[in-house]
């Protein structure tokens, strides 16, 4: 589906926050191990502004899938486990090279997610459909989800920034 679309049916909205959670998880599975797979004199390198990033995302990661989850119970739809796709994390990615990896890494998942929920939230207003669950819950919600991840990205391009 097309973002640019609008949502138009209930079965639909829980694909896409289907997608959300999926996203969330691997987002919250590759922050979680980004140290731990970083070489050992690497791993030493990373001070503790970068490690507090990481564990905030991963914390962030998992708040957001909770909220998801959440709105798709209230579809009657399913979520895929954390650990299926934690899983499928371990097994597709490598460790990144080095510190500067781990940080456009975490960009790349923040403005990724930003994105994402931005167009999702412009494809639900732009939908007459009356869904199962509250439209202002949903919307705020997912408003919340996209503010906070736009504010992980400015904070990971602050980092970055600040070690040019």
């Amino acid at each position: 589906m097309s973002m640019g679309q609008r949502v138009s049916s209930d079965h639909q909205l829980a694909r896409l926050l289907q997608i959300g959670v999926v996203l969330e998880e691997v987002v919250e599975s590759r922050a979680a191990h980004h140290l731990e797979s970083l070489p050992p004199e690497q791993r030493d390198a990373v001070d503790d502004e970068i490690r507090e990033l990481l564990v905030e995302a991963a914390s962030e990661s998992a708040d957001h899938r909770e909220r998801l989850e959440a709105l798709i119970d209230d579809l009657d739809a399913e979520t895929v486990a954390y650990e299926e796709i934690n899983a499928l994390v371990d097994a597709q990615y490598g460790p990144p090279e080095d510190t500067d990896g781990v940080l456009y890494d975490q960009l790349c998942n923040e403005e990724t997610a930003y994105k994402f929920y931005d167009d999702l939230i412009d494809a639900i207003e732009a939908s007459d459909v009356e869904f199962a669950i509250d439209r202002d819950r949903l919307l705020e919600t997912l408003s919340e989800i996209r503010t906070e991840e736009k504010e992980g990205a400015e904070e990971v391009t602050e980092i970055m920034e600040h070690r040019a």
